[in-house]
């Protein structure tokens, strides 16, 4: 005799699908906000060179751009923008990047915008965390200031890493959805096509246009037998504004990694068949931004990002999937 679903607990198994989607709900943007915590403005008149050296000076990855005529908030200064600057205007170790040393911000975004302004993506402190998650994976973007439409004020950076930070925070008071036990292959979480990577004796030059044209955060570094052996991140490019080592890009991969500021613990990886519960422990605890999905012999399979993680725990079962373009 077949074995027949108790309603009941079909109905706690559809509650529990959607629990963290419901937790999002009940947060507000406010409540992720640490009590203490850097955030660093920039008017859009300042050089782009001192710009980019008081992210490093104050070891921040991207800074609100005010603009005093407007009296508001236009933009995000980040290191996109540094790795645009460099590989539109890079032509040789011998020739200075005049444009980096001599342009103000607004000139920077005039030419690089050119007429394509659109206003900044944000959101207020009583929004609902569930729109802030949502306002990142629909935008594709991975830093969304939360600004006071009262006072106007920029209070903080919401980022995936921030939001699932906290959500870790309170899983385990939780029931655990089903999916949570499921593996990333059996959900289809994660990039397994068309992956941007990059060898050991790549030039810089060339990864920076692969981070331009491929749109994405990091490039695992893979060996010609096609093992992943590290890994670059658009984290790692404010490093040529530490050294002040960004006029020479013809240097290798490599060699430019020699350069990391932080202890550097390794790749962080991970095979298909690990669960989500495990995948978003390792995520956090790692304080990463993706894993490298590999087979058991290290060679690249896909990446799984924290983009990828909140889409799967919050989004999708909220019905809202992401769009067939990618990140």
């Amino acid at each position: 005799m077949s074995e027949q679903l108790d309603p009941d607990d079909a109905a706690v198994e559809e509650s529990e699908r959607d629990i963290y989607m419901r937790f999002m709900k009940c947060h507000k943007c406010y409540d992720i906000i640490p009590t203490s915590s850097k955030l660093v403005v920039f008017d859009t008149t300042l050089q782009v060179k001192k710009a980019f050296f008081a992210l490093v000076a104050n070891g921040v990855r991207a800074a609100p751009l005010w603009e005093s005529k407007k009296q508001s908030f236009v933009g995000m200064l980040t290191i996109t923008d540094f790795i645009n600057i460099l590989t539109r205007y890079y032509k040789s170790p011998m020739v200075q990047i005049y444009e980096l040393e001599e342009h103000k911000i607004e000139t920077w975004r005039e030419l690089y915008l050119q007429e394509t302004f659109k206003p900044l993506v944000h959101i207020s402190p009583d929004a609902s965390i569930f729109e802030a998650v949502y306002s990142l994976i629909k935008n594709k973007i991975h830093r969304l200031p939360v600004i006071d439409p009262v006072s106007g004020n920029a209070l903080y950076i919401l980022t995936h890493k921030r939001i699932l930070k906290f959500l870790q925070l309170f899983v385990c008071e939780m029931p655990m959805p089903a999916f949570m036990k499921q593996t990333l292959e059996e959900l289809g979480v994660g990039t397994y096509t068309n992956i941007a990577y990059i060898h050991p004796d790549t030039p810089l030059i060339t990864a920076l246009s692969v981070f331009t044209h491929r749109r994405v955060s990091a490039l695992p570094v893979v060996d010609h037998h096609g093992k992943v052996v590290d890994i670059y991140s658009k984290f790692d490019v404010i490093n040529l504004a530490a050294e002040k080592t960004y006029n020479n890009l013809d240097v290798t991969v490599t060699q430019a990694l020699r350069h990391r500021s932080q202890y550097f613990e390794g790749v962080m990886k991970c095979n298909k068949l690990k669960t989500l519960e495990t995948i978003m422990d390792r995520i956090v605890k790692a304080e990463v931004h993706r894993l490298v999905v590999v087979d058991d012999e290290s060679h690249i399979v896909g990446i799984v990002s924290l983009s990828d993680i909140l889409q799967a725990l919050v989004l999708t079962p909220a019905g809202k999937h992401r769009n067939a373009e990618r990140e």
